[in-house]
């Protein structure tokens, strides 16, 4: 080939997963880098081109042997207008890049068009086989560029004998909104069209970490008035309700399918204060006829007689779908203040006399509820998870547009290092569960109106909703686009799994830089010298 007429080569980088690269950020040359794994663990890396003065068809390649799966997905650009409020610059990725676009989606591509002087990026996972032998196992990483020289570089992916193993007794849920499925794909709530899309987005869940399905047995009574993506079908006669548990049971038994462990069912009462009975309809679900005005009181008489003939009927699939072990209930989100105090009482007595044998959790933040015994499981905030455990109620925890500053999040400008701390967090602050409310809302908020994820983040809602807190995946064309977030929260998840295999104490040494979900270490180097250390007490078992 003759050199003079070779296009500028692009600048390679070999970088890790814990840092965005924003189209003009600077980068230079690296093309050696290595990796820790334990076998069966999912690890990434990302492959960084710099772009000179021509536009570039870039192509990226990786070799492996066998023993190691790959994907390669290209990192997308989405806008983000503003930066998240009440964030001090120094807890803030993207100072001097925002506002502008941010890398987030992860398109499963392996080729781009750039244009000049641009940064683009590559997001590369690797996953050692439980069987494969430990030892370095070099990966070979090609940038191809048309008109100029192929460049190579060099992955060194050390297997460790430790095996990664499936996390125990710490649940993980995200709310699923069966609603955005079916608006986005065009489909009819669990028609036969529905059923392949939703398998999709629960497999993704499942990678991601998820063993609880979120499951609208009625239309989830959060955010507005949905529209109606209700499981079950009831019909009413002469003061009976009859139940069809076809379509829950479809359901049930795909997310099992998918790798589902544990089943979160919808609350029975509205959001916010637990004031009425849910919006239930009678027939097909998508004709919206409602059992009852919407101001129908959560404790009335016509909603009790409803739920005497109802539970019963739900206690007896749970047993014989084997799930009702594993099944989480709930009363109402997020109530709050002395009014929805009084109501949730009233309602919990209720639950009690007609449903003995339910237990019940529930995101809130106000200590009355654990400490009346209104709430078997209580998910308080992050912020205020200190206090539950402080009072000694053992807690899940959650958290949701905030708290932000210096606390645990997962926005579009929460730092990635912040977020592979989610798992660090849980286990050394003893939480019992991790709940989000966001998996896929792609919603205005409160309304039934779609945004474009690729363009808007926050619900149409900022700064009140934050960029990055309405959803982790986008709508593919024939499934879910991972976020960046996602993946390295899953990360995180699987660092959680490791800690607990090796038997690490959560008031061990290596942990005791973690105070609470303020105030924890917030830095790649804290995290890759810790993992070295969990996985050499995990090799030294074996």
């Amino acid at each position: 080939m003759d050199t003079s007429q070779q296009s500028p080569q692009p600048i390679v980088s070999l970088a890790s997963s814990l840092r965005r690269y924003y189209p003009q950020s600077p980068i230079e040359a690296r093309h050696e880098m290595s990796l820790d794994v334990a076998r069966g663990e999912r690890t990434s890396f990302q492959v960084v081109i710099r772009t000179l003065e021509t536009v570039a068809d870039l192509k990226v390649s990786v070799h492996a042997l066998d023993e190691i799966d790959i994907e390669i997905r290209r990192v997308g650009y989405v806008p983000m207008r503003h930066f998240n409020t009440e964030t001090s610059l120094s807890e803030l990725d993207g100072v001097d890049n925002v506002p502008g676009l941010v890398p987030d989606p992860l398109i499963p591509e392996d080729a781009f068009r750039a244009g000049p002087y641009e940064t683009n990026a590559f997001w590369v996972n690797l996953r050692a086989g439980r069987d494969a032998s430990p030892g370095t196992y070099p990966i070979t990483v090609e940038v191809h560029a048309r008109d100029a020289q192929t460049t190579h570089c060099r992955i060194d992916l050390v297997v460790h004998q430790a095996v990664m193993v499936d996390r125990c007794d710490f649940p993980v849920t995200h709310w699923f909104y069966c609603d955005a499925l079916s608006d986005f794909y065009k489909v009819s709530p669990f028609s036969e069209g529905f059923w392949p899309i939703l398998e999709k987005y629960v497999q993704d869940l499942v990678r991601h970490g998820n063993d609880v399905m979120h499951t609208p047995i009625f239309t989830p009574s959060t955010d507005g008035v949905k529209r109606p993506n209700q499981l079950i079908k009831i019909a009413r006669e002469d003061g009976r309700y009859f139940f069809d548990w076809s379509n829950v049971r479809r359901f049930v038994r795909l997310a099992k399918t998918c790798g589902i462990k544990r089943f979160e069912w919808a609350h029975f009462f509205t959001q916010w204060g637990c004031k009425n009975a849910i919006r239930i309809y009678e027939g097909d679900p998508t004709e919206e006829l409602p059992l009852w005005p919407e101001d129908t009181g959560a404790t009335s008489p016509e909603y009790r007689d409803f739920l005497e003939q109802f539970i019963p009927d739900l206690s007896k699939f749970l047993i014989q779908e084997e799930i009702l072990d594993v099944s989480y209930f709930h009363i109402s989100d997020e109530p709050h203040g002395e009014e929805a105090l009084a109501n949730y009482r009233a309602a919990r007595e209720m639950l009690r006399e007609l449903a003995p044998w339910m237990k019940f959790m529930d995101a809130l933040s106000q200590l009355s509820f654990a400490s009346e015994g209104l709430v078997d499981m209580p998910i308080p905030s992050i912020s205020e998870a200190p206090a539950f455990a402080n009072a000694g109620f053992p807690a899940w925890c959650y958290f949701c547009c905030g708290p932000r500053g210096e606390y645990l999040n997962r926005l579009m400008d929460t730092p990635l290092p912040k977020i592979r701390m989610s798992g660090w967090l849980f286990y050394r602050l003893r939480s019992k569960g991790f709940l989000h409310w966001g998996y896929n809302y792609w919603y205005k908020s409160q309304t039934r109106q779609m945004i474009d994820p690729f363009d808007e983040q926050a619900g149409d809602a900022w700064p009140g909703w934050a960029y990055g807190d309405t959803f982790v995946v986008y709508p593919g064309p024939d499934g879910p686009i991972d976020s960046i977030r996602w993946e390295v929260f899953a990360e995180s998840l699987q660092d959680y799994s490791l800690l607990q295999a090796a038997g690490v104490s959560p008031d061990d040494p290596i942990l005791a830089q973690i105070e609470d979900y303020a105030q924890f270490p917030k830095n790649e180097d804290w995290i890759q010298t810790r993992r070295r250390e969990v996985l050499a007490r995990l090799d030294a078992q074996i």
